[in-house]
This record gives structure tokens, sequence and C-alpha cells, in this order.
């Protein structure tokens, strides 16, 4: 398929279209892949072009890249989509790029869209004309390609991750979109805080974001003064629905994360349901939602309940591989779970408090019977010795043994509570407790 991709017979193209870069330094987002220094952009700096596969979420530029490439490269850029194409029109390109290169010695990128759909067969019919060089392959996915790619397919490329667009990232383009010739040019006038609100929507997606613009200068109107302005009734009419809602980055969106956090400590699923679904509802990035059950499983639950942080977990990954709206189900399973869990903060406690003495207190050396000794030298100074394997030891445990610091060699820091899977370590750490006072042998004996 060839350029025109974006056009209708009357040539229009959208704003999103119109807004494609033409250098690496127009193109937004994606600084640690294309950054100044960066190893991708040095490669398109210096025409090393290699094939790759770029895996990201919807509207962070992929497709876009690819195009920015073959411009850099002034190759010929052909795509082809995984859900629209077949073997058959593999097999066309393939001709064309063939052509290409022996008629007119001119190189072809070829993007394919969604590669994950191909089956495996269909990827295999990549891997001759990548070796040969009849093109350079670029592939899209929003799927791990760890799990969707053929082996032989990754081990042909390299696999660039990118991450959703910040607010700043969009911002920019919006403001661009609004002064730049292919875009709006002048032409209508966007408060800043209206342009944040587009970019809180958009959700890290650029091209979201450039759509939300664009429909709401359909709906601009001249004011008295005979500017057309975006205002927030505008973006409400797009959206259709309360732009109060759109607050990532204000109070409102604070106070809703801690009552989402305080309804599963307080064992309420009810709440917590109903504050997730609030946050998701008013433009909350799923995957932050995800993010923060992730940490509430283990601030709050921990090992009384040790099965929440890799529900948790799952969750997470169930909403990156199946996307929104699908995987946010997962979500509400994971935060109705861990709302009616039990709760316990120790490990949360035991960590304050573990740092909290590391950085107010000396660095205490590693006790010698510690110490790794892959040496003849570390091994004449002691490195190792006496050191008791637990193995070797009835239970398993080396009774009497001390494994922190001497100077703190009766510290504790963990202290399970009587709640849940907890209650077991502790009645645990209580039967160690005992067999380190009734064992003869003492890692320090001097002091007993």
């Amino acid at each position: 398929m060839q350029e025109g991709l974006f056009e209708d017979s009357k040539g229009f193209r959208p704003l999103a279209a119109r807004m494609r870069p033409a250098t690496l330094d127009e193109y937004v987002g994606q600084q640690h892949l294309v950054g100044p220094g960066k190893p991708l952009r040095r490669a398109v700096e210096h025409s090393q072009l290699h094939s790759m596969i770029l895996w990201g979420p919807p509207g962070v530029g992929k497709t876009t890249f690819a195009r920015l490439l073959a411009n850099i490269g002034e190759l010929s850029f052909e795509t082809v989509s995984a859900v629209l194409s077949g073997v058959k029109d593999i097999r066309a390109v393939v001709d064309r790029a063939k052509y290409r290169k022996q008629s007119e010695g001119r190189d072809t990128l070829l993007f394919v869209d969604e590669v994950h759909r191909f089956n495996k067969s269909q990827q295999d019919a990549f891997l001759p004309h990548i070796e040969d060089g009849t093109f350079v392959f670029v592939g899209a996915t929003t799927e791990n390609p760890s799990f969707e790619l053929n082996s032989a397919l990754l081990s042909r490329t390299r696999v660039y991750v990118l991450k959703n667009l910040d607010d700043e990232d969009l911002l920019r383009l919006l403001r661009r979109a609004l002064t730049a010739p292919e875009g709006l040019a002048g032409e209508f006038a966007v408060a800043d805080s209206v342009l944040a609100l587009i970019a809180s929507a958009a959700g890290g997606d650029a091209r979201r974001a450039l759509n939300i613009l664009e429909v709401g200068t359909d709906l601009a109107e001249a004011d008295e003064q005979g500017v057309v302005r975006i205002t927030e009734q505008h973006l409400e009419q797009v959206l259709q629905t309360s732009l109060r809602r759109f607050d990532k980055g204000g109070d409102v969106f604070y106070d809703q994360i801690s009552a989402l956090h305080k309804s599963v400590r307080g064992s309420d699923p009810d709440g917590a349901l109903y504050w997730m679904c609030r946050m998701l509802d008013g433009g909350c990035d799923p995957l932050y939602v995800a993010r923060r059950l992730v940490r509430i499983a283990s601030e709050d639950i921990g090992n009384a309940d040790p099965r929440a942080l890799r529900l948790c977990l799952d969750a997470w990954e169930s909403l990156e591989r199946l996307g929104s709206p699908e995987g946010e189900l997962a979500l509400a399973q994971a935060v109705t779970y861990i709302a009616l869990a039990p709760k316990s903060n120790a490990v949360y406690n035991a960590y304050n408090l573990c740092v909290a003495d590391i950085r107010g207190e000396p660095d205490y050396e590693v006790p010698v019977h510690l110490r790794n000794a892959p040496t003849k030298l570390m091994k004449s100074l002691g490195h190792g010795d006496d050191y008791r394997y637990a193995h070797n030891e009835p239970d398993a445990f080396a009774a009497g043994e001390v494994y922190l610091p001497k100077a703190i060699k009766d510290r504790r820091y963990y202290a399970p509570v009587k709640r849940g899977m907890e209650i077991k370590l502790a009645e645990k750490r209580a039967w160690l407790d005992n067999k380190n006072s009734d064992s003869p042998i003492k890692r320090y004996p001097e002091e007993e």
C-alpha cells in the first residue's frame, strides 16, 4: 500500500496525518530512543537503518516513526496491515521492493502494522527478504513480542519499547499543531488550561490528542472580538463527559487515589471498586491504577496473603495484553480481592525501619563468615571461615548463627501480625527464636 493512506477522494487529511514530523527534532516523545546521542538516533543520522520491532501502546508514534525513518533515509515506504493483508499482499510488496532495488537502486522500508496478528507462516514469509536486504523491516505491535512473535523473526530484528507520551510531550505537539502551516496555522485560539485538559484526556495518545483538538475546531465559533476560540464547553461536547473528571494533576485526582487506597485498607470492596471506576471514567490511565494496586498489595496486605500481589500483577499483565476496556475487568477482580484480603503492614514497617537504620547508621562491614572467598587471598584472610551451611544442619537451620552485622546482631525489623498467612509466619519465627535460644552453638560466645 502506497502513500495516500489518510487521504479521501477530495484530498482531505486529518490533523494527525498532517502533523507527522519531517525530522527527528519534530518527533515528540521517546527521547530514551531518539534523544541526542541515543543509539537509535545515531543509526538514523548515519543512515545505518536496520530491521526492528516497535512495541508500545496505541498513539505513541510507531507508524509516524516508521514514516520518518523512510523519509530521512530516502527509502520508498510500503505498508501492510496484519489485520487486512495475507501472504499474497506480502509477495506483491516483495516484488515491488525487488524491482525498485534492481531497476532504480532505491531501497524500501516495509512497515507491518499489528505484526503480532500474522500467524507463524506469514511471519516466516518475511525472513529471507529481511536477510537478503530486500527491504528494511519495521513491525509495530501493541503486544509483548516475546509472546506473540516467532523467535526466528525476533532474532533478525531489534526490539524497541515505545512509551506513552507524557502531558508535556502532548502539550508541545498541540501547540505546534496550532501554529504550524500544515496544522491549524493560527486559525484558532486555545487557552493553555484547555490544552492541558486535552492532554490529560488523551491519556498519552498523541493521535487522540490531535483528534480531540480537531473535532473541537468543528464546534468552535468566533467570540465578540472575532476570535475563534476552543473552550472547555466545546471539549465537553467532544468527549461527551464532564471535564471536571479530567483532573489527573489536581486535588480531585489525588483525593480519589487516597479514597481508593483507604477503601482497600478498610476492607470495603464496594468503596474500592467505586473509586477505581471513578478514576477510570475520569480518564485515568488504567496502567496507573494497576501500579497502585500492586503497591497496595505489598503495603497493606503483604505476607498476610501473598496471593494478593500475584493477582495484582496478573491483572496488570491482563490489562497490557487486552487493553482497555477489556482489561479493566481484571483490575476490578484484583481490587475486590485485595479489599477483602487479610491486612498486614508488617513488611511495609520492616522496610521503612531497615532503610532508616541504613541511612542513619555507619556502613557496617559484612561479617567475615558471610563473605565470599573466590580467590586464595580471600581464603587466607578468613573469608567464609566457619560458615555453617544450613542444609547440613538439623531442620536445615543453623541455630545460633547470626546474619546481621555484629553491632546490630539483635536488631529486629519484621514482626508478622496475627492475621492471615502471617499467623503461620509468626509461629515459624517464634519456633526459630526458640531454636536460637536453646542452641549451645553461638556465633559470638564471648558476649553470652
